[in-house]
């Protein structure tokens, strides 16, 4: 497939405001590709280079871009960075010069889809002596010859910045439609890539295996499983009801969840983290004691990592445990703050697939292959068959400086990627607060005003995400909590994202003064949930959404390990919101 069509189809999914309109374009670029691209093109549109757990890094500098398109085109840079100040887009600037470029010699070259996308990832793996000019050969080579609608997705996509709006749901969505006919096999295609993370992956076997092969999708070792997710109530008789009387109790931990896939053959040990990025070198500790403290040939399980200290058996606070997300001074860390890792699921075991199996076998198995005195251990937990059980645990819980605790159906199972009332968390914020907090993914900004003038910043515009249409709803604006040095991050951090257009996943009805694409998560806090005309998030063609009072940023800056997608939904605020009721009735 030529990349001259594949960046005609982009153009008009930019042009697209409708998600239905979104799902029938992608679905006809996706029906030209051959079974030999498709993973790529689908790499491509989800504007990476490979699934997260693999680390491979899109995006180029901005200098570096500039001086690829001079080079291309024959223009100074500094003529180009002119272009870049007004235009505020390097895809249109590099459009614009390949449309007027003094270098006519050059061969137009038609570059297939895979040629390109391969000449991407040798420029973000290239490396070592002589690189930058390597790789500017490279980008200069795809620009020189290409088209100006060519150029301009090249360099987005080199950039990292394609960004053409169509979430993980969508593109399932409609590969469903171009290879079934209908959009209904995507509930299937959802499951396979539940169990794999790396949609594709799922493309290529649809393509290459038809509905059997997705229908047959099997869980491997090192290809992370999305993670089981879950649901919240305010009082432990409500989550006695859904359990039908009976269930596990867990302590929640506030750490760093991690999946480990053991491979004791090959002498390796993967961790990834909640959004499948690969954490094995932050964690040595854990991957050592891995290998040495799991008596199996193969395993998936999972727990949370958190700092603790053994002699006096405190759980330290997150924001120690966080500082393991980073390259530099690993072992110094693990040597003054090791971290323990409190398994509470079994996955995969020497060839069986464990999810489909009840919560209390895969828990019973785990406790029997993990030694569980040593660097990994298993998360506290009881059997309840009373309310007055699960509120005093809680309370032994939440007095032990854990979050609180989390409810699981002992018949159910491993539910992959997705929120169900099999697991149900109570945490400290609902016994006495109207709301958790919650993790809003950032769509828009307002320049500072007044004495924030000065840091050309003075709130954020943040939204839900709601799983049915694959779009973020927007909650509430956001300008309380900010520090000085917050307000400087945000600022630098946005302005590389800003635009005057709002991103086709985005429904809101106000309008900051820049747009921003759906791509950073922050936690907020708020006194209470209530209902608005002025936001979209839970409208459903109502004329009032639900919005946040006196919301306030919690952390320092934005969520690292959470994708957007990974963000508070909006079924998860008209349910807080329900609950927030059913306290309130409680306490008068």
């Amino acid at each position: 497939m030529l990349f001259e069509a594949v960046a005609k189809y982009y153009e008009k999914l930019e042009g697209t405001s409708s998600r239905l309109a979104m799902i029938d374009v992608l679905s006809e670029m996706l029906k030209e590709a051959d079974k030999d691209e498709i993973k790529k093109l689908v790499y491509m549109t989800q504007g990476v280079l490979a699934p997260p757990f693999e680390g491979v890094q899109v995006g180029i500098a901005e200098k570096f871009a500039e001086h690829a398109i001079s080079i291309a085109t024959g223009y100074e840079q500094a003529q180009v960075l002119q272009s870049y100040k007004k235009l505020g887009d390097l895809g249109l600037t590099a459009g614009e010069f390949a449309g007027k470029t003094k270098l006519r010699g050059l061969r137009r070259t038609k570059f297939e889809v895979t040629y390109v996308f391969d000449t991407i990832l040798k420029i973000a793996n290239t490396s070592g002596s002589g690189s930058q000019d390597m790789k500017i050969k490279m980008l200069v080579e795809l620009l020189g010859a290409s088209s100006p609608l060519e150029a301009r997705y090249i360099m987005r996509f080199a950039l990292g910045e394609l960004r053409l709006g169509a979430g993980d749901a969508t593109i399932l969505e409609a590969l469903s439609k171009a290879y079934t006919g209908d959009r209904e096999f995507k509930v299937k295609l959802e499951g396979a890539y539940n169990m794999c993370g790396d949609l594709g992956k799922v493309a290529d076997v649809l393509v290459r295996k038809g509905k059997e092969g997705i229908e047959n999708f099997k869980v491997s070792l090192f290809n992370p499983i999305r993670p089981a997710l879950a649901e919240r109530l305010p009082t432990a008789e409500e989550i006695l009801e859904k359990m039908k009387g009976k269930c596990s109790v867990e302590s929640k931990y506030d750490g760093l969840r991690a999946q480990v896939h053991i491979s004791k053959a090959k002498g390796r040990v993967e961790i990834f983290s909640r959004n499948l990025e690969r954490l094995t070198p932050m964690f040595p500790e854990i991957a050592k004691a891995a290998l040495k403290e799991v008596n199996a040939r193969e395993a998936i399980f999972e727990g949370e990592a958190i700092a603790y200290n053994d002699a006096t058996k405190e759980f330290r606070p997150f924001q120690e445990t966080i500082q393991r997300k980073r390259k530099h001074g690993i072992e110094e860390l693990s040597e003054q703050m090791p971290l323990h890792l409190f398994a509470f699921d079994l996955m995969y075991l020497d060839g069986v697939d464990y999810t489909n199996l009840p919560y209390e076998k895969r828990r019973r198995k785990l406790e029997s292959i993990v030694e569980g005195d040593g660097t990994i251990r298993f998360s506290d937990m009881i059997i309840a068959t009373t309310a007055k059980e699960i509120d005093k645990y809680f309370e032994q819980m939440v007095g032990n400086g854990l979050e609180g605790i989390v409810a699981k159906d002992l018949n159910s199972p491993y539910v992959a990627g997705a929120r169900k009332f099999s697991w149900i968390k109570l945490k400290r914020s609902y016994k006495g607060e109207l709301s958790d907090t919650v993790d809003l993914v950032i769509v828009g900004y307002y320049v500072g005003r007044g004495v924030r003038a000065e840091f050309g910043f003075g709130g954020l515009l943040t939204a839900t995400y709601n799983e049915k249409t694959d779009i973020f709803e927007t909650i509430t604006r956001i300008g309380t909590g900010f520090t000085e040095a917050n307000m400087k991050m945000f600022k630098e951090l946005l302005d590389h994202h800003k635009s005057k257009k709002k991103p086709a996943r985005v429904n809101a009805v106000v309008e900051p003064d820049f747009w921003v694409d759906p791509e950073f998560v922050v936690e907020v806090r708020a006194d209470e949930i209530t209902r608005s005309p002025m936001h979209t998030c839970g409208r459903d063609g109502g004329e009032e959404g639900y919005a946040l009072r006196f919301p306030r940023i919690v952390s320092d800056g934005v969520r690292g390990d959470k994708k957007p997608e990974d963000a508070t939904t909006t079924k998860e605020i008209i349910e807080m919101f329900g609950m927030q009721k059913r306290i309130r009735v409680a306490d008068s």
